[in-house]
Parts: C-alpha cells; structure tokens; sequence
C-alpha cells in the first residue's frame, strides 16, 4: 500500500508541476462583466496540442456535459453561444473560457477537460462561477439636490 500511495503523491507532484489548474478555482464577477475562467495545460511540442472541451456542470467521466465549447486544439470547432469564446492563444496551452456580457444565470460549475492521450489521463478542473448583480447606488445626484434646497 504505501508503494501505491508514494506512487500517486510522485505523479501528483509531476501534475502540479507542470502548471494547469488542476482543481479548479472559484471566479467571481458581475452582470454585463466579460468574465474569464483559467484553464491550462503544458505545451512543450507540437505533438502536445490536443483536443480539449468546456462544459457547464462537474466533469463526468469522459467529455464534458452540455458542451459549449470543444476544440481541436488548434480551433475552436464547435461552440454552443457566441458569448462563450476561447482569447488565449491555443496552441500554447491557454484554454481560458471567456464568457462575454455575463448574466446572473452563468452562475454555476464548468468543467474543463483537456484530452490527454492513454487511459484515464484527461487533465479535468471544475470552476465555480459566480455572476453578481452590479451594486446600485441608493444615493443619486437628484436626490441629493432636492435635500439640500429643502
């Protein structure tokens, strides 16, 4: 047993070292924001780019559910909504998702799953995305006037 467990702290090591997230990360922001969820993984050669997909919910045990992005690597080659896009440069590993002029019902989990080749080798993190209201101000110019003239 210990064997086993020395065994999966090493390729935990060898994971984390190479940068990805690997968890995955609570990202916050607000209505009408371009909000930007990590995701990464290593690119030392050209044989390295892979396919990689985004999903909303909890990474299921292979491909992502309900899907709004997959690529091929060096393309985006389906995505569900135009709001959903991929800056980053692919071929370098930078899979980030940017959801453009979030609304409060982006809130929730996305899976990114990038498809390492070999059995049960895919690098997944969940990301919980939290969409808040802009903060609106009680006091405006108008009601300030009216106070200081009465």
């Amino acid at each position: 047993a210990s064997t086993c467990t020395h065994w999966a702290q090493q390729l935990r090591l060898s994971f984390f070292s190479t940068g990805p997230t690997v968890s995955g990360s609570l990202v916050k922001g607000k209505v009408g924001q371009n909000i930007t969820v990590p995701c990464f993984y290593s690119v030392r050669r050209e044989q390295d780019i892979t396919s990689m997909c985004w999903g909303r919910g909890k990474c299921p045990a292979s491909k992502c559910y309900q899907t709004i992005i997959w690529t091929d690597g060096w393309k985006v080659t389906q995505q569900s909504d135009s709001r959903y896009i991929l800056k980053g440069n692919l071929v370098t590993g930078d899979v980030s998702l940017t959801i453009v002029n979030a609304v409060e019902a982006d809130s929730g989990t996305y899976c990114c799953r990038v498809e390492i080749s070999g059995l049960f080798n895919d690098q997944i993190s969940n990301h919980n995305v939290v969409v808040e209201k802009a903060r609106i101000s009680t006091a405006s110019p108008h009601t300030y006037t009216s106070e200081k003239t009465s």
